[in-house]
Order: C-alpha cells, then structure tokens, then sequence
C-alpha cells in the first residue's frame, strides 16, 4: 500500500513537471504580427489620368473660359531618375511616410508629384473676351476655338503637386491564403482617405505673353485610395496602389503679373507603384 501510493505521488509529479514545462515554452512573436508603434516610408512612381476641365482666364484686359479641355500626363518610363538623388524629382513620382497609431490605422504624409498637360491643337468651345482674338491661328468662330501654341500653352509639369495627409487601414490577409511564416512574406490590403493642398509649378504662355513657370499654392485636393502591399523579410515592402480624388485650383498663376490667373477643378486617377521600408525606432 505505502509503495502503490509513492508511485502515485512520484507520477502526479512527473505530470506536474511535464505540464509546467509544455506551458511555458511559447512560441516567439513575429515581428510582423503587430504594426503598432512602426514608421515606415515609401518611393515610386505613378501614371495619371484626368477628367475634362473647364479653365477660366481672367486678367486686366480678358476674361474668358474654355470648355472641356482635355488633358494627359506625361511619363518618363523605365528611367534611372527615380534613383538617381540629384534627378529623382523629375519624374511623376510619390513619397510617403507615416506612422502606425495601432494595428491596423495609420497616419501618414505625402507628395503625389503629378505632371498634367494641356492638349494642344484641339478645338474647343469658349465664351468671354480677350484681346487681338484671331491673331494667335486660334480661329475663334462660332463660339469655338484652336488651343494653338500662340494662343496658349498650359500645364502643371513640374508638376501637379499634391501635398497631403492620408489616414489608412491596413489588414493581413496571409493567413486567410495559409502563408505559414510572415517573417519572411506577408499580404497586406491597405484603403484611405486624404486632404491637401496643390503646390504646382505652371508652366504658362497666354495671349503672346512672356512664359511664367513658378511654384504657387493653388488650391486643395481631396482622395481615396485602395492598394496591395507586399512586405518582405519583415521591413521591406512593395506596394500598389489606385489612388483617384477631386482637385479644385481657384487661384492659378499664369504671368508675372499678379493680376492674371486661371482657375479650375477637375478629377484625376493615380496607378502607383512604390518600394519602401517598415521598421520601429
């Protein structure tokens, strides 16, 4: 009897210990398992597309408006200025960085630098006046008219500077497509909405007069965007994104003349491609 109940006591410890010990072992956190407290940072570039606009030119002597004008962006293409530091500016690029304020929300900062160029050799329908109408090859009848170069050449080329704060969600959908390790390959799905001004820098000749091409506050821009980030070795990303939104310029310049100005509003759609880093200070 004493020796049945030393062998109960002796397994009853044993178990104890087994058990102990197997609770705990944990398993390491991954990195990637929480994003609260991270920065992160990102570069790319982008192609746009651009709603028709209506443009209003107003100035000492003019006042007009031109219809549904059209415009298109203007690509670089596969270019070592996206890497190179003393160029990297010139093409349609994005730079972003932001902060996780938890899991799942973000705050971030941005420039959405985007090129928009009027096209020329269109005609269009117009009202208002300006003066020396006929002389720019610009054939104004019948409440039409040509954008000929001499009458106008008109784009945000450097550029459609899109300065804004965006509020982002992001959600892991590796577990949901069974990647077992997210250390070393995560899939994310990111959506958000901004707000912020236009910086552009207008490129202008208007009715013969000399060239203006300097950078201005415009106006505002609000935007929505939803993308697929995919992260690797827990601090390096890829992401894509489409990004579309409003853009409302009142206050265009378009001459050294301060008195000259244009204003317009249109809706732009971005398609982003971007490489960045996520990590924690």
């Amino acid at each position: 009897m004493k020796q049945s109940f030393m062998m109960v006591v002796l397994t009853f410890c044993v178990f104890s210990q087994y058990t102990f010990s197997q609770e705990t072992v944990e398993t390491p956190e991954k990195y990637t398992a929480h994003n609260k407290g991270k920065f992160f940072i990102f570069w790319g570039g982008n192609r746009e597309s651009y709603s028709k606009s209506d443009i209003h030119f107003k100035g000492a002597d003019y006042n007009f408006t031109l219809y549904d004008v059209e415009a298109h962006d203007k690509p670089k293409g596969y270019h070592v200025d996206y890497i190179n530091p003393g160029r990297m500016t010139i093409p349609q690029t994005n730079f972003r960085i932001g902060y996780f304020i938890n899991d799942h929300y973000n705050i971030s900062i941005g420039l959405d630098h985007m090129k928009y160029v009027m096209y020329n050799d269109k005609r269009v329908n117009y009202s208002g006046s300006y003066p020396n109408a006929g002389s720019y090859n610009e054939n104004p009848a019948n409440d039409q008219l040509t954008l000929t170069d001499d009458f106008l050449l008109f784009e945000h080329t450097d550029g459609l500077n899109y300065i804004n704060t965006e509020f982002s969600r992001v959600d892991d959908l590796s577990k949901y497509i069974g990647l077992p390790n997210t250390d070393k390959f995560q899939i994310n799905i990111t959506e958000g909405i901004g707000a912020g001004f236009l910086y552009p820098k207008t490129n202008t000749t208007l009715l013969g007069k000399n060239r203006y091409d300097e950078f201005h506050i415009a106006g505002y821009g609000l935007s929505a965007k939803a993308g697929l980030n995919l992260t690797f070795f827990k601090h390096f990303f890829i992401q894509a994104e489409l990004k579309g939104g409003y853009i409302n310029m009142n206050d265009i310049r378009t001459t050294k003349d301060p008195v000259d100005s244009a204003s317009q509003d249109f809706w732009f759609f971005q398609r982003i491609i971007a490489v960045g880093g996520i990590f924690r200070i």
